[in-house]
Order: C-alpha cells, then sequence, then structure tokens
C-alpha cells in the first residue's frame, strides 16, 4: 500500500541539500578541535552551519550554540536561568521540553482560541511563551516571536515556525529561542540554543570545551553539516512563498471535512495558524482510534506531540483551551509539508470520510 505521510510537526522527511552535505561531512575525517587541516575542514563545515542556522533565525553566528535536541537546549537555558535565581514559569499549552521545568503555570490564560493574555504581574524570572503550537498550529496574535520585558526574560520555542514562516521579533528579542533540525527538513539529533543574553549559558556537558565552551563533546559534525543545509534550504523556501500552497490545501482539507462532518471543529481556525496544520476535533470519536484506522489506510498523521505518543490520554493543550477531558481526546493533528500535493489532501479526506460514516453507523 502506498503511504503518504502527513505527521510533518512531528518530523520533516531529509531534504536533499541536507543529505548532500552530509554525505559531505562523513568524507571530512578531521576532529574540529584538531588545529592540522583535517581538522580545520571539519571546523569550517560547522562554522558555515552556523552561520546558515543565524541567518534563518535573524541572530548572529556566535548566539548559535548546537545541541543534541530542542530538548537539551530547553534545559540549558533554564539551568543557566537557575543559577542566576529567579523563577521559571510556562503556559500550560508549552511543549514538554519546556513545561516540565515550570514551577509553576500561568494558568487559565488561554481561550478557546488559544489566544494567551498573560498578566504582567505573572511574570518574573523567566516565562516560556512559544511562536506556535506544535498540536493545534496557532500562533502569536502578532505573529512575533515573544520578546522580554521588565522584570522577566523569555525563552521562546521557535521549533515549529522556523522554516514555515518568517521569524518577526517583537521591538525587544527573547533572551533565548530553541529550535531542531529534523523539523525543517534537517536530520534528527541536532539542534540549537540561540542565546540572544550578553552571557555565555555554563555548560551541563563539561570537557573539552567546544562550542565556545558552552557544550563539551566532539561536535556532531555530520548532522551540523545537515542543519546548516537544511537551515538555508528553509530560509529560501519560505522567501519563495512556498508555503502559501500548502496553507490552501489545509484549507481544501478542512472545507471537505466539514462538509463531511458538521459537528466536527477545527481548533483555532479563526486565529493566526501554522500554514500546514489542522488540528481536527470531531465529538464521539476517539483521536488515537482515528489514528490508527488512518494509518491502516496509508496515513501517518497524529493525535499531538510526538514527543507524547505512546500516552492514552487527552491533550494537555485543548485542555489548557477550555475543552473538557472528553472532547480533548477526539482530537487529530494532520500537519502537511511542501511535498504534499492536493491528490493527498483528497485521499485523505476520502478515507476519513469513509472511516467517519462506519463510525456513525456504529455508534447509532
Amino acid at each position: 500500500m502506498a503511504r503518504t505521510y502527513l505527521d510533518h510537526n512531528a518530523t520533516t522527511p531529509l531534504r536533499a541539500q541536507a543529505r548532500v552535505a552530509m554525505i559531505a561531512a562523513m568524507d571530512v575525517m578531521g576532529n574540529p578541535s584538531s588545529v592540522h587541516a583535517e581538522g580545520r575542514a571539519a571546523k569550517m563545515m560547522i562554522e558555515r552551519a552556523r552561520t546558515q542556522v543565524a541567518e534563518l533565525v535573524g541572530c548572529k553566528p556566535q548566539q548559535v550554540v548546537f545541541t543534541s535536541s530542542a530538548t537539551e537546549a530547553a534545559a540549558l537555558a533554564v539551568a543557566q536561568k537557575a543559577r542566576h535565581g529567579g523563577t521559571f514559569a510556562a503556559l500550560p499549552t508549552e511543549h514538554d521540553c519546556l513545561g516540565v521545568w515550570s514551577e509553576h503555570e500561568i494558568a487559565g490564560q488561554q481561550d478557546r482560541d488559544g489566544a494567551a493574555v498573560v498578566p504582567s504581574a505573572a511574570l518574573s524570572g523567566l516565562v516560556a511563551i512559544s511562536a506556535a503550537n506544535s498540536e493545534t498550529g496557532i500562533m502569536r496574535p502578532n505573529a512575533k516571536v515573544a520578546g522580554s520585558g521588565a522584570g522577566y526574560s523569555t525563552i521562546c520555542d521557535i521549533t515549529q515556525v522556523a522554516g514555515k514562516v518568517p521569524i518577526i521579533y517583537e521591538d525587544i528579542t527573547p533572551s533565548y529561542a530553541i529550535l531542531s533540525a529534523h523539523k525543517l527538513g534537517g536530520p534528527k539529533g541536532i539542534a540549537a540554543l540561540i542565546n540572544f543574553t550578553a552571557d555565555d549559558p555554563a555548560p551541563m556537558l563539561r570537557g573539552g570545551g567546544q562550542e565556545m565552551n558552552r557544550r563539551s563533546g566532539t561536535e556532531n559534525t555530520v548532522g551540523i553539516a545537515g542543519f546548516g543545509a537544511a537551515a538555508q534550504a528553509a530560509g529560501d523556501d519560505v522567501a519563495a512563498g512556498k508555503w502559501e500552497e500548502v496553507a490552501y490545501f489545509r484549507n481544501i482539507l478542512e472545507t471537505a471535512i466539514a462538509d463531511a462532518s458538521e459537528q466536527t471543529i477545527f481548533v483555532g481556525n479563526e486565529m493566526p495558524r501554522l500554514p500546514n496544520t489542522s488540528c481536527i476535533l470531531t465529538p464521539g470519536w476517539k483521536g488515537e482510534t482515528q489514528v490508527m484506522q488512518m494509518d491502516l489506510a496509508g496515513f501517518a498523521i497524529s493525535a499531538g506531540s510526538a514527543c507524547s505518543s505512546g500516552k492514552v490520554k487527552a491533550s494537555k493543550v485543548l485542555l489548557a483551551m477550555g475543552y473538557d477531558e472528553t472532547e480533548a481526546a477526539n482530537a487529530i493533528r494532520v500537519s502537511l509539508g511542501l511535498e504534499t500535493t492536493n491528490d493527498d489532501v483528497l485521499r485523505f479526506v476520502e478515507a476519513w470520510t469513509a472511516k467517519f460514516e462506519k463510525h456513525q453507523k456504529r455508534a447509532a
């Protein structure tokens, strides 16, 4: 059976540019910390990638700290803040890589549209405010990355917006941002912390002093090279407006499903959203069941964040937005990619509608 991949928010296919860069890096035998020609060649690849990532996210190359994952990048930033004192707070809709560190949630600040209204009195220390939610695709209302303010600093998860929409910062940039290569067509196992502060984060991994003494350990040259190439290609795609067609296909998908099921809810569809993401909530039909049925039909989708896979429970994001336990368990996420075609979307709708009609008959 031919497979159709519609789970790009979980991970994306490896870009051709990244593959080429990684193969080239495999042929460079030197350790980037060595001073001989082979070592300098490896180091040059890393610094080129650092510049490519910096250009995508709008920072200086020296502000890019390569890590193994966005999870590690978040931990590095939170640990740095802890050393200087202050609390860490996160909205309840934050990804777990940030939410698990929160000493208290900024609760009760989400509505059915996913809009976050954070009172200034609640802000102190380090605050996590993501640019876009991975499950719903809802972006910050002003489409800008949250900046730091008086009495608090911010860490912003730009993992889902990087390579899909232009990254625009508020008048004051955040203190930190995190992103991951495999979300924009790079390899898994490589990510970055963007440090906009004047202070270098103290390393959690101590040793040889790599990454300008911010993260020790021999660099993943192959992964970093792939990350850089993917970042450059992703930025070119955003500039060329390629994601506008993806948004068009996403809207076709939602319109067709709405015609088949008038009770289905498209979470956040009246808010600014990522161009590729649709969170589809159909009352009475469990998301987990839908994922399995669509998988058997040849379509890869999800029922929430991939990092929470295997955990059969209601989405904490939807719960925070005011949906009850039953409603929050009935959602699926369909996330398209640049290679998604109109035919892919129409075939998905046809398969989803057929499964939905069978569900209705069983429920009757």
